[in-house]
């Protein structure tokens, strides 16, 4: 962090600043920083404006933020063009829809006041925070870094929200137990050398995290999607989070906030074309549900939704579409029906070949496929290899399936199918 940082950030939030980052296009930043730099600079209303503004900083924090938000629209859709980021906590925020949920469900099991908020610790460009101050929590985020805390100020006026959240500069480790009527955590997970996996390497490290989250009636920890089962503490419930289909990243909840008899679950969101689905899918385990049969492959192949695997819920997956395992230890479902369900992606099995590069690439060319998409669970094979070992030529598309049952590896070759809608009513 430099004072050049911050003074440029504070100049950006002028009538002048402002003015200028609309006159902003990411597009042709990313193609030409250099040439986009000099046409600001050469801004009639920034030479006219060189004793009231520090130029070279407000031109560095235009261009900034003018990048960041054309690659924050994927995570915040039109909110981004209110935003402001910086490039580790852009990388880190929560992307909105998941924020919104995850901030009503929040808002109901938090008794928040203005004398007792809700605290964000490691609250980062604040991306969370707006989104419980929006659900009606007040809000109070905390952040060692100085330039962070004020792109965070900036969002929540942005965002119309300093009635109901502030940030300030602090050590979350020497934050005191009961300081809020709930806790929010994000501990930052990157360092110089990139994402890091390992909980105990977050910042602040795990064991810091679970004493925050332990003095606190009501919290939720924000961690990997990878976080090993074996690290979530008893009576937390844990939630894995997918974004139309795709897992974005998993939620402890502890005291209040857990639900009791819920060790985890998995939350399928939707927001395809920035429209956000009202209601969340979630899926959480059934008591009553043994372990799932295994049987050969049948008429339809399941893949099941990302935040499924990982929460451990395939038995239930494969339930909801009277279907079977290939194998008891690869989350791949078989059926002979197509079930409508949002837990599973759909695909016709019109082969089932052991698995050899040759035996593949014929049964390719026999049926004309040129487009291969190819996925992969339970094997060792090289898909790039691979692809390039087939040279598909053909007019068709196929999706092939690597795997192995039992020891055996095969190859499924499959089209990808729309399950039918639920009749009206259902």
């Amino acid at each position: 962090m430099s004072n050049g940082q911050i003074t440029g950030l504070r100049a950006l939030l002028t009538p002048l600043g402002q003015r200028l980052l609309t006159r902003l296009d990411p597009t042709e930043i990313d193609a030409d920083p250099l040439g986009a730099a000099t046409r600001l600079r050469r801004d009639p209303e920034l030479t006219g404006a060189t004793s009231q503004v520090p130029v070279t900083d407000l031109v560095n924090a235009a261009l900034t933020q003018a990048r960041l938000r054309g690659r924050a629209r994927e995570k915040f859709g039109a909110a981004a063009e209110r935003m402001y980021f910086t490039p580790n906590g852009l990388e880190q925020a929560t992307r909105r829809v998941v924020a919104r949920y995850r901030a009503r469900r929040f808002a109901a099991t938090v008794p928040a006041s203005p004398d007792l908020p809700v605290g964000d610790l490691c609250c980062g460009i604040g991306a969370d925070l707006i989104s419980m101050a929006e659900a009606g929590l007040p809000v109070e985020g905390v952040d060692l870094d100085p330039f962070t805390i004020e792109v965070a100020r900036a969002n929540i006026e942005a965002f119309g929200l300093t009635d109901r959240a502030r940030v300030r500069e602090g050590d979350v480790t020497q934050v005191k137990p009961g300081s809020y009527a709930g806790v929010f955590c994000d501990p930052a997970r990157r360092s110089g050398r990139g994402r890091v996996f390992n909980p105990h390497a977050y910042s602040p490290p795990w064991p810091s995290v679970l004493e925050l989250v332990g003095g606190a009636p009501a919290a939720c920890v924000k961690v990997a999607p990878g976080i090993p089962h074996d690290l979530v503490p008893e009576g937390v419930t844990a939630e894995w989070v997918s974004v139309d289909g795709e897992v974005k990243e998993a939620a402890l909840w502890f005291g209040a906030s857990a639900d009791a008899g819920t060790p985890r679950r998995a939350t399928l969101l939707r927001a395809r074309g920035g429209q956000e689905d009202p209601e969340p899918i979630i899926l959480e385990p059934d008591p009553g549900l043994g372990a799932p049969e295994v049987r050969a492959p049948g008429r339809y192949l399941y893949e099941p939704d990302g935040a499924v695997i990982r929460a451990h819920l395939v038995a239930e997956a494969a339930a909801a579409v009277d279907g079977a395992l290939l194998d008891p230890n690869i989350a791949y479902i078989t059926s002979d029906r197509l079930v409508p369900t949002p837990l599973c992606r759909a695909y016709e099995i019109t082969d089932v070949l052991p698995f050899s590069v040759k035996r593949l690439r014929s049964a390719l060319r026999s049926r004309d496929v040129g487009t291969v998409t190819i996925k992969k669970r339970g094997s060792a094979v090289d898909v790039e290899r691979l692809r390039r070992d087939l040279r598909p030529s053909g007019s068709r598309s196929a999706v092939v399936v690597l795997t192995r049952i039992g020891e055996r590896p095969v190859c499924l070759l499959c089209d990808e199918v729309e399950a039918p809608r639920e009749p009206e009513g259902a």
